[in-house]
């Protein structure tokens, strides 16, 4: 991590009124408008969904978007998120995350993304094949490194891959230099894991992080609390800071910090608004955290 933290806003954090499942996760807002939004708060990086992606390179062009991209000095970039990368060919679930596989590749070739997010199964109570799933997952590791990126799996307390040790399980499986963990606090909290866990995985595959916060209690299921009910870094009961050290401690040294805001009130606030309330929020929890 460099002297001066930098900051990527993860898709969800500036998308507006849109959120993970709805109708449409296209936001209401530009891709002009988000990026000098960012921009003017700080932030130096950006994530981007499928469907967000694929309906700006079909309007402007992946050359249109790395203009955006560059006039408001968005140096990092993020790409995500592919599910159900293991499962047989046959199945028309795998067939169609093929396809998207393939239009987020083209993407994270296009605009130089470092990472490229993929999911566990979402609602899956059966135990994740760690030798199927990592064998797979350094296919697409090989493929990600011909396009310049890293592959991050996030663990998630509602999928099949609910801890830190079947997450690490499979990527060390793999064993791909280009391959790791997106380590995000609401899951490792809300996945009842102590922040001294992270000291189990091997530096190595500490490729990503996410920042926010929550409230003390679960709001609905697990699913609905992270869609809708995620807080500000510093307005919940996570220690951020704490997470933070533990995170260093273990040797993350990725070149920026993800902040990941999902929100039913706050995605309804001015876009400006939102992007410089979650980026002083979560700047305030850095200097917290390395201030000693």
């Amino acid at each position: 991590m460099s002297n001066k933290p930098e900051l990527l806003a993860a898709y969800w954090t500036l998308a507006g009124d849109v959120y993970p499942g709805a109708p449409t996760e296209v936001s209401p807002y530009s891709l002009a408008e988000r990026a000098a939004a960012a921009a003017k708060a700080g932030y130096t990086g950006m994530g981007l969904v499928h469907q967000d992606l694929t309906h700006y390179a079909q309007k402007i062009g992946y050359g249109g978007m790395r203009q955006i991209l560059a006039d408001n000095g968005i140096a990092h970039v993020e790409v995500e998120f592919l599910s159900d990368w293991w499962l047989d060919k046959s199945d028309p679930l795998r067939q169609a995350s093929d396809k998207a596989r393939a239009e987020l590749m083209e993407a994270a070739a296009e605009l130089k993304a470092r990472n490229f997010k993929v999911s566990p199964r979402l609602f899956d109570e059966t135990p994740a094949d760690v030798q199927r799933m990592g064998d797979d997952f350094a296919r697409l590791c090989e493929q990600a490194r011909e396009v310049g990126s890293n592959i991050i799996m996030e663990m998630m307390p509602f999928t099949n891959v609910r801890t830190l040790d079947v997450a690490t399980g499979i990527v060390a499986h793999a064993d791909q230099p280009n391959g790791g963990l997106l380590i995000d606090i609401w899951h490792v909290h809300r996945g009842g894991m102590s922040y001294g866990e992270i000291a189990k995985v091997p530096a190595r595959f500490l490729k990503g992080i996410e920042l926010d916060d929550a409230n003390a209690n679960v709001v609905g299921t697990l699913f609905e609390d992270t869609r809708f009910q995620r807080r500000l870094c510093g307005e919940g009961v996570f220690d951020v800071p704490a997470f933070l050290r533990a995170m260093h401690a273990a040797g993350f040294d990725a070149p920026y910090y993800g902040v990941e805001i999902i929100n039913e009130n706050f995605r309804l606030q001015p876009l400006d608004e939102m992007a410089k309330t979650s980026f002083d929020s979560t700047m305030r929890s850095i200097e917290l955290a390395f201030s000693k």
